[in-house]
């Protein structure tokens, strides 16, 4: 039993990191329907800056966090205003096209720039190490990254839904020409959306360095756990990803515990039957697109 509820939370705490490195991209996809496959590119850049701040300058690892999630967030605005908004109105493939070629220049740019050796974060002292609750081992860092993705996960789900900014995005999804006639700048609320996304695949790719590890080839390694978090939950809403996250952070964790040599299979193969069962994700409507 110690060792299901070990698992169980270790489980949580990956599920929640991918939440907040695939929420991103279920932002873009589900509400500005824009399939960006340079995601963990940004992810990835986020990682570096923490690294960078945090193992050569000495920074402190809490203050190197907001400097991944702003510097991943200016280059996905920069990116947005210069060649990503040319492509709002492209047919998808274009936009795979377009996005997987970003990836393959970011790992490439990465791999001439930091090498190609795994790197991780020298985390402070209070992290580090874990402590027991009623016998079962608590990571002390996997703690810290269950509370700050619930956090960001209550604050991301009150923002589209409660705030006037997410009425605004919603309605410059649904119909462009009708925001911008009742007075909304589409371009500007596409612009903040997307570095928002950008923002927190960085702050995501800070957070899992420690766990996942960072080298040039971060973007294509997890690429494929992005879209199966957004597949199986659901790109028109926020709740589908959360609880696929979850879902497959646990399937995860545990498949590798209990049959490591079956490990990718098993989350592929609850992937299969999730969609056989719903084919639009656990929270997708038919008619979202």
């Amino acid at each position: 039993m110690t060792a299901i509820l070990t698992n169980l939370f270790d489980g949580v705490a990956y599920g929640m990191l991918l939440f907040v490195l695939a929420c991103g991209l279920a932002v873009t996809l589900g509400l500005m329907n824009f399939v960006n496959l340079a995601h963990g590119a940004f992810a990835m850049a986020g990682g570096y800056v923490c690294m960078v701040l945090v193992n050569r300058m000495g920074w402190p690892f809490f203050a190197a966090l907001p400097l991944a999630f702003v510097s991943a967030a200016a280059i996905g605005i920069a990116l947005e205003r210069t060649l990503y908004r040319h492509l709002y109105t492209r047919s998808h493939l274009d936009q795979v096209l377009f996005t997987i070629g970003l990836t393959f220049m970011s790992v490439a740019a990465v791999d001439y720039i930091q090498g190609s050796s795994r790197v991780f974060i020298n985390l402070p002292a209070a992290l580090q190490g874990q402590f027991d609750l009623f016998g079962v081992g608590i990571g002390r860092y996997r703690l810290m990254i269950i509370v700050i993705c619930g956090l960001l996960t209550i604050g991301l789900q009150m923002v589209l839904a409660k705030t006037r900014f997410g009425s605004r995005l919603r309605a410059a999804v649904d119909d462009p020409r009708a925001a911008s006639g009742l007075g909304i700048n589409v371009p500007q609320v596409f612009a903040f959306t997307f570095a928002f996304g950008c923002g927190l695949a960085g702050l995501g790719g800070a957070l899992s360095a420690e766990i996942l590890g960072l080298d040039p080839y971060f973007p294509l390694k997890f690429m494929i756990y992005f879209l199966i978090v957004v597949t199986v939950g659901g790109s028109s809403s926020i709740t589908g990803p959360f609880l696929a996250s979850l879902l497959l952070g646990i399937g995860d964790v545990a498949a590798k515990y209990y049959v490591p040599k079956m490990g990718p299979f098993v989350i592929y193969t609850m992937m299969i039957v999730i969609l056989i069962w719903r084919p639009n994700g656990l929270f997708g409507r038919a008619a979202a697109r």
